[in-house]
């Protein structure tokens, strides 16, 4: 079984699987579950990215978490076990067997420890059919090296045995075996035979459940037609480069047309409500001729796009999740800038100087798109013919 640590919480570990299941991002179900994104990731990884079996309720007649912090705050001010158990109301008995189970190997019993032994203990996952039947296993796996998805290996296994149940296994089974490879039965390399190749399961999620991460937002496929031949200029392109750990990022401008640069300053980081302010502040700086659409991602740093487009006129677009594609102006100059700004490294670092004299630079280079007219030659051009 996937290994967790002791001082988790069993209620904390279920509140963001509900939420997982509910359809939430990992950053929404670990801010629900009070936990940090980093920790909701390694939960994922450690279940395979498929929420495990609970077993048995520890509400009712299982002591609660409150229960077993009564327990140790008794233990360490020296109280009996039958002292505890009266105050408890409960069987001392009891009280003596969830201390003898769930103390740590150093004898000392701690409530947070005792509470994740006990629930991992609740758990008892029954051994996976796949783990139990050679013949079936060797069948799926069989299957599997010859790129069979779960639900085409199911159906014909149905097919070949109709009246040998013992030969019948579901699709959830297959994939549950594949991404939870401690419940027995198949071997977790066996993924990279399924069409995706993921090695960690996303959870699923029904039609209509996933929420967008952008309140209200307009999708790229409302965007004036026109947009796409770049004869008119003033649409742009944006995005965020990254730094170091993911703390420190740089937002980018690409005008479509012309290709021109700019580049904002985040000094505070790219949250919403820094990035915003500076987004505004940075197409402010142009003529109203010049701010006529912005095509984003759907990252959260763009949650508050009506301040922005409040503040500057400018109407904003939201590509399709996973189609860099779409903004592909601005992916190839972000792969250009990469040479001023190295991946990995500090970008809070740069000033708000350094960033214009990167943008003065890019906007100065010939391009062959341009027939090796350099950005700002080619908005001159287009804003006077």
């Amino acid at each position: 079984m996937a290994a967790y640590s002791h001082r988790m919480v069993p209620e904390i570990f279920q509140t963001f699987w509900a939420a997982m299941a509910a359809g939430e991002f990992i950053t929404d179900a670990t801010a629900a579950a009070g936990t940090f994104t980093k920790q909701g990731s390694r939960w994922l990884t450690a279940c395979g990215g498929v929420r495990p079996r609970r077993g048995r309720n520890l509400k009712g007649r299982c002591l609660t978490f409150a229960e077993r912090e009564e327990i140790a705050v008794g233990i360490a001010a020296g109280h009996s076990i039958r002292t505890i158990a009266r105050t408890l109301t409960r069987s001392p008995s009891t009280i003596s067997r969830e201390i003898t189970r769930n103390r740590e190997t150093s004898g000392r019993y701690r409530a947070r420890s005792a509470h994740a032994a006990a629930y991992h203990r609740a758990s008892r996952p029954k051994p996976a059919k796949l783990a139990t039947n050679a013949t079936l296993r060797e069948n799926v796996e069989k299957s599997l090296t010859l790129r069979h998805s779960p639900e085409q290996i199911a159906g014909r296994l149905r097919h070949e045995f109709p009246d040998d149940p013992q030969m019948r296994v579901s699709t959830e089974t297959i994939y549950q075996s594949l991404y939870q490879p401690w419940r027995g039965g198949l071997e977790h390399n066996l993924t990279r035979s399924l069409r995706t190749g993921r090695r960690l399961r996303r959870p699923s999620r029904k039609v209509g459940q996933r929420k967008n991460r952008i309140p209200d937002m307009t999708n790229i496929a409302d965007r004036p037609k026109y947009v796409k031949n770049r004869a008119v200029p003033g649409h742009w392109e944006g995005d965020l480069i990254v730094g170091k750990r993911n703390l420190s990022a740089i937002g980018t401008l690409v005008e479509r047309a012309s290709g021109m640069v700019m580049l904002v300053h985040l000094p505070d980081g790219y949250k919403p409500e820094y990035t915003a302010p500076a987004l505004s502040e940075q197409l402010g700086t142009l003529p109203m001729l010049l701010r006529r659409t912005l095509t984003w991602d759907q990252g959260m740093e763009m949650r508050d796009w009506k301040t922005v487009r409040a503040a500057t006129g400018i109407d904003i677009y939201f590509c399709d999740p996973h189609s860099p594609w779409q903004r592909g102006s601005n992916e190839n100059a972000n792969g250009i800038l990469r040479q001023y700004f190295p991946k990995g490294s500090d970008l809070s670092v740069h000033s708000k100087t350094d960033l214009e004299r990167v943008a003065r630079e890019l906007n100065q280079r010939p391009r062959k798109r341009l027939e090796f007219r350099t950005p700002i030659e080619e908005m001159e051009r287009l804003l006077l013919r």
